[in-house]
């Protein structure tokens, strides 16, 4: 960033701090600042906490588009009532659960929403393609619209994928132009690497984002792999022999990646699904392994990711800062 006052930090700081503060008065009521141009769209997929997208989606600065899950023969779009305890007693009970890309009429809305409320061009970031056609969707909308708009595939998911959005959303608030935010939300996608543990292979192998070999490796030999994004799909990175054994090394591949990134730049971002306080417990001892880091982002796994990883998956997001020196592109959520 410019050594001067970006136009859009005013703006920006202020939001954070309200953030911090956990108050709410008066949001969306003040404008966006005129030297902002550029909206961002992402999909649910990116996992960004709840009170952070209540913030920057009042003024149409971001918008997210719900990933739609099928359970049995029911349709349902992140943030509906129950899905989580609906997806979870779908698994347990071997009731069929899956995903869908949204629809391009979704992001033409979306797109065209944005033109209406005066910004000149759109960033839209999704899940990576080789785990869905979000973004593949997104483009056929983009040729519907005669705002310009950017399509990212971000090549990962989760916080990862968020980090790369709140990235894209901090240049948006500098001014800059849709290729600049775009070119400054995949840096930010550059630096992050997801890990994550699952107790059974099983859902993965039925959505099809893993080989039935590995499946059944895992099932046979009670592996417990340690797993992670690479490239966009999912790879194995470990094998390890109990949950506890998995967990403990989940966490000394995260604080080693973290302990080498620049000083004052890793942040952190715990996901979980039916199983909070694991997550809690391990995002204390991340803490403790690498006090330099800002406490980690604590977040359900979106419902279009807990589909497929199941239950008691635990997942850590690790990035870097969206500006340099700061890590506080976003705030710490607990819940």
């Amino acid at each position: 960033m410019p050594d001067r006052e970006p136009p859009g930090w005013p703006w920006l700081r202020e939001r954070l701090v309200r953030l911090r503060q956990g108050s709410q008065p008066g949001v969306g009521t003040e404008p966006v600042p005129a030297a902002v141009q550029v909206a961002v769209v992402t999909d649910s997929a990116a996992a960004l906490p709840a009170d952070w997208v209540t913030e920057f989606s009042a003024d149409g600065r971001l918008t997210v588009v719900p990933m739609p899950v099928m359970v049995g023969t029911e349709i349902y779009g992140e943030g509906e009532d129950d899905i989580a305890e609906t997806i979870a007693v779908a698994l347990a009970s071997g009731k069929p659960v899956k995903t869908s890309r949204p629809s391009p009429g979704q992001f033409e809305h979306a797109y065209r929403a944005a033109g209406e409320r005066g910004f000149q061009s759109v960033v839209s970031i999704h899940i990576s393609g080789a785990l869905s056609g979000t973004a593949d969707a997104a483009r056929l909308a983009a040729e519907r619209v005669g705002i310009p708009v950017e399509v990212l595939d971000s090549r990962t998911v989760g916080m990862a994928q968020g980090m790369g959005v709140q990235g894209a959303v901090v240049a948006a608030a500098d001014g800059r132009t849709a290729a600049e935010v775009r070119a400054f939300a995949e840096d930010r996608l550059d630096r992050t690497k997801v890990y994550f543990y699952v107790p059974s292979l099983e859902q993965l192998r039925r959505g099809g984002r893993i080989g039935a070999a590995a499946s059944l490796w895992g099932t046979m030999f009670s592996i417990k792999p340690i797993l992670a994004v690479e490239a966009g799909r999912i790879i194995p990175l470990e094998k390890v022999r109990s949950a506890a054994k998995a967990i403990a090394r989940l966490e000394e591949i995260v604080a080693a990646d973290a302990s080498a990134r620049p000083p004052g730049q890793a942040r952190l971002a715990v996901h979980h699904f039916g199983n909070p306080t694991e997550a809690h417990e391990l995002a204390r001892r991340l803490a403790v392994a690498v006090p330099a880091c800002p406490p980690a982002q604590i977040t359900a796994l979106p419902a279009v990711l807990a589909a497929h990883a199941g239950l008691g998956v635990l997942a850590v997001i690790v990035g870097e800062g969206s500006t340099p020196g700061s890590p506080d592109g976003a705030t710490t959520v607990r819940g």
